[in-house]
C-alpha cells in the first residue's frame, strides 16, 4: 500500500510503499500522535522511514488492490 505523508513547513510529501493494511497504518499514526514518539514505517524493501510525530501534516493511504492475473480467451476466427 502507498502511504503519503505531508511534513509540515516542507514542500513535497514522503511516499512509503509498505505491507501494511490501512488499519495498521491508522493504528501506528495514533500511536505515534498520541505518545509523542516518532512514526516508524518499514517498506517493503525493507528501509526504514523514521518522521519525529510532532512534524506530521497529514497521513494519506492508498487502496488496497491486489493485482489480478488471468487469462482470456482469444477471439475464434
Amino acid at each position: 500500500m502507498e502511504i503519503k505523508i505531508g511534513i509540515q513547513n516542507v514542500g513535497r510529501e514522503l511516499s512509503v510503499n509498505a505491507d501494511l493494511t490501512a488499519e495498521e497504518v491508522e493504528a501506528e499514526v495514533a500511536r505515534a500522535l498520541s505518545s509523542g514518539t516518532p512514526l516508524v514505517l518499514k517498506d517493503s524493501k525493507g528501509t526504514t522511514t523514521v518522521v519525529p510525530s510532532a512534524s506530521i501534516g497529514y497521513v494519506e493511504t492508498g487502496t488496497e488492490t491486489k493485482r489480478h492475473v488471468g487469462f482470456t480467451p482469444l477471439p475464434q476466427n
